[in-house]
């Protein structure tokens, strides 16, 4: 059985500056950003995109993922706490970023670039969905790294079961290794093969919401639910379960659509 290694979650100490794994994280999947988006760019030169385009849009994307991260966090996952500590929502350096919040700080993000750009929205979210998952990856590598949303009791049996020692003696899935290889390098993989040529406007943008909803929704399964607005579970589900119903949805309706453009 394996043993989770308990990493210092200080990848670097210089003085009184403390450098995190989790930080770092961030910084491989802005960097990923930048990378693969360079690669589009030469790939796809019809879309008109240059590499100041997307940089100017990574500090866009940046403001989006961290204000809706953390305010989905508190509105998602602990609106009851963080009403108590109202001051504490900005300490963003112990950690707590929802996804779904961060992804709902992205559209806004990406509305915003396309307004002041001249694009269309979709001009922009098509362009940005392949670039995404290898970065959610790297966030998921970091959850690992911090022995943070562990995942669900497994088989002993299990070959790749791991003990949690700060959590308790029993072995668990390592749900975030899963969601690392789903909702991150699968799900790059299917859009980075489907954005390789010209599709209808919306069509990326529907691969990404349907592939991560569905991806995320299955790793739920794995992982030990976190309690919610809708509760730890409810008919079964966690709160993320019920925040990836309506993202599917909207993935299915808007396929629908530009298959129809």
């Amino acid at each position: 059985m394996l043993i989770h290694p308990q990493f210092d979650p200080i990848a670097l100490q210089l003085g009184p500056l403390a450098v995190r794994w989790y930080g770092l994280m961030y910084l491989l999947a802005f960097g990923l950003f930048i990378l693969l988006g360079r690669l589009q760019i030469k790939r796809r030169p019809d879309l008109g995109w240059t590499a100041q385009d997307l940089d100017d849009l990574l500090f866009y994307g940046i403001l989006g993922v961290v204000l809706g991260g953390r305010l989905g966090e508190v509105l998602f996952y602990q609106p009851g706490y963080y009403l108590q500590h109202p001051t504490e929502i900005l300490a963003v350096w112990k950690g707590g970023m929802s996804f779904h919040g961060g992804f709902l700080g992205v559209l806004v993000a990406l509305a915003w670039f396309a307004r002041k750009t001249g694009r269309t929205f979709w001009q922009v979210a098509d362009f940005v969905a392949p670039l995404v998952p290898l970065g959610l990856a790297a966030g998921r590598i970091g959850n690992f790294i911090n022995g943070e949303l562990w995942g669900r009791p497994a088989d002993p049996g299990l070959p790749w079961a791991m003990v949690f020692p700060h959590v308790d003696a029993l072995p668990r899935h390592p749900s975030q290794l899963y969601q690392a290889l789903g909702e991150g390098m699968l799900l790059f993989f299917i859009l980075w093969f489907f954005a390789r040529r010209p599709r209808a406007a919306g069509a990326t943008s529907a691969v990404f919401l349907i592939g991560y909803g569905v991806l995320r929704f299955a790793a739920e399964f794995f992982r030990t639910p976190d309690p919610g607005i809708f509760g730890v579970l409810t008919l079964g589900l966690s709160t993320a379960q019920w925040l990836c119903v309506p993202m599917i949805a909207a993935g299915i309706g808007l396929l629908a659509w530009s298959k129809r453009r």
